[in-house]
C-alpha cells in the first residue's frame, strides 16, 4: 500500500512541481526559497499520505501545503525585516488566497498569458546572468521536474557538474535579486533563444523519457507545447519561435502511435500513420508556414521542423523524401553542429543511399567521446550492420545499446533487436 502511495506522490509531483514552484516563487520572489518550500510540501506528503490516505485532490493538497509554507516564510521574514513594505504586500496577497481557492489561483494565472507563472519561471531561470548551461539545467529541474541524473544524461555531461550548475544558478539569481517576470521590449528577443532551448528539452523529455518504465511522459509534451504556443503569441515576429512550435506540434502528432496496447515502444518506421493526430500536423505545418513567411535567417528549429514535415507528409516510411531529409540534416550541421545531428544525418543517408553509406558517416562518431554512452549510436550502427547481413556485429551493437539505455521501454526494444539478429 505504501509503495502505491509513494508511486502516486512521485507521479503527481512530476506533473505539478513546476506549477507549485512557480506559484510560490511569484510570492516569495526567490527561486531557491520557492523550490525549498515546494520540497517541504513534498516531504509532508511523503510523511502524511501513507498514514492518512490519499487526499481527494493530491495536486491541490501539495499546492495548498506549499502556499501555507510560503505564508509562514513571509511571516517570519516580515517579523525579521519589518521595514520592507514589499513583504507586507506579499503577505496580504497570500492571505487573500484561502485554502479552497486552489483552482481559482491556477485559473488566475491562465487568464493572463504575460502573467503566467510558468512562463515567468522560465524567463527567470533563463536570466542572462546565468550561463547557457546553468539556465537550461535549472529550468529543466524546476519546470521539467527532471533529476540531475536525467539532465546530465540529456547533455552528456557528468552528474556532479549539473548539480553544481543548479546550486550556483539559484544562488546567483538570489544574490542578484532577479525579478520574477517576463521581459518586455528589446529584452524579449535577447532572452528568447535560451528559453526556446529549454522548452524543447522539456518536450524531448516528454517525447522520449530519459529513464524509468514509461516510453513517454505526455504531460511534459503538453506543457512544452502550451509554453511554446504562449511564446509564439509573445513574439509573433520571430521565426524561430514558430519553427519550434511547428516542430513540437508535428512530433506530438505521433504520440498515440509510438506505443502499442501494452505500452511497448514502436519506432517511427513501424508506426501506424493512421494513428497520427492530423489536427496537430495541420497546426504544425501552419506554424512552419508562418516561420517561412517571415523570411528570416533559417534557424535550427525551423530546419528540424522542415525535417519533421517531410515525415508528416509521407504516406509511409519508404515513401519519405530521405534525400531531402539528409540535405536538411547537412544544413542543420552548418547551423547547429553536434554529433547527434550527424548521427541523424547518417540514418537519412542510409535510407537514401543504402546502409553502407550510412556506416561511412557513422564511422567517425564511434570515436567521439561525447557519444560514448549515447545508446542510439550503437543502436543505429546495429541496424545498418543487420541490413548489410553482418549479424554477429549487429547483435553485439544492439546488446551494447541495450546496456547503455536507462529507459526500460527503449532497453526492451534494443534487446529484442539483439535477439532477432540471428
Amino acid at each position: 500500500m505504501h509503495s502505491q502511495v509513494h508511486d502516486t506522490i512521485a507521479a503527481v509531483w512530476r506533473i505539478e512541481s513546476a506549477r507549485i514552484v512557480a506559484t510560490v516563487a511569484r510570492r516569495v520572489h526567490d527561486l531557491g526559497v520557492a523550490e525549498e518550500l515546494a520540497q517541504d510540501a513534498l516531504v509532508a506528503a511523503l510523511e502524511r499520505w501513507p498514514l492518512d490516505g490519499l487526499p481527494d485532490n493530491p495536486a491541490a493538497w501539495l499546492m495548498t501545503t506549499a502556499r501555507n509554507r510560503a505564508l509562514d516564510h513571509l511571516r517570519h521574514r516580515q517579523m525579521a525585516e519589518a521595514k520592507h513594505e514589499n513583504l507586507a504586500r506579499d503577505l496580504d496577497a497570500l492571505e487573500a488566497l484561502t485554502v479552497p481557492d486552489f483552482v481559482d489561483a491556477l485559473d488566475e494565472a491562465r487568464q493572463d498569458d504575460i502573467g503566467d507563472d510558468l512562463l515567468r519561471l522560465i524567463f527567470t531561470a533563463c536570466h542572462p546572468i546565468l550561463s547557457t548551461e546553468a539556465r537550461t539545467a535549472l529550468t529543466l529541474k524546476l519546470l521539467g521536474g527532471l533529476s540531475t541524473h536525467e539532465i546530465a544524461r540529456a547533455y552528456l555531461v557528468p552528474e556532479p557538474t549539473v548539480a553544481q550548475r543548479i546550486v550556483r544558478a539559484k544562488r546567483s539569481l538570489s544574490e542578484a535579486s532577479v525579478p520574477f517576470e517576463v521581459p518586455r521590449g528589446p529584452a524579449l528577443p535577447e532572452r528568447l533563444p535560451a528559453v526556446l532551448e529549454v522548452v524543447y528539452l522539456i518536450f524531448n523529455e516528454g517525447y522520449t523519457a530519459t529513464s524509468g518504465a514509461d516510453w513517454m511522459r505526455p504531460a511534459l509534451c503538453d506543457e512544452a507545447l502550451r509554453l511554446g504556443r504562449m511564446l509564439a503569441e509573445l513574439a509573433p515576429d520571430l521565426a524561430e519561435v514558430h519553427g519550434l512550435v511547428a516542430l513540437m506540434e508535428v512530433q506530438a502528432s505521433r504520440l498515440a502511435a509510438r506505443v502499442d496496447a501494452q505500452g511497448q515502444a514502436i519506432l517511427l518506421a513501424d508506426q501506424n500513420r493512421a494513428r497520427w493526430d492530423h489536427l496537430l500536423i495541420r497546426r504544425g505545418l501552419a506554424a512552419l508556414a508562418r516561420a517561412q513567411a517571415l523570411q528570416q535567417a533559417i534557424g535550427s528549429y525551423r530546419l528540424q521542423a522542415e525535417i519533421a514535415a517531410c515525415h508528416a507528409r509521407a504516406p509511409s516510411a519508404p515513401a519519405t523524401d530521405w534525400a531531402r531529409i539528409a540535405a536538411l540534416y547537412a544544413q542543420l550541421m552548418q547551423v547547429a553542429p553536434s554529433p547527434v545531428v550527424e548521427l541523424n544525418r547518417a540514418v537519412a543517408v542510409s535510407m537514401a543511399q543504402g546502409p553502407a553509406a550510412g556506416l561511412t558517416v557513422i564511422e567517425p562518431l564511434l570515436a567521439d567521446k561525447a557519444l560514448r554512452r549515447y545508446h542510439w549510436l550503437p543502436a543505429v550502427q546495429g541496424d545498418l550492420l543487420h541490413k548489410l547481413g553482418r549479424v554477429d556485429e549487429a547483435r553485439a551493437a544492439f546488446s551494447r545499446a541495450a546496456e547503455l539505455a536507462s529507459n526500460e521501454r527503449e532497453r526492451a526494444v534494443l534487446l529484442a533487436r539483439a535477439q532477432s539478429a540471428l
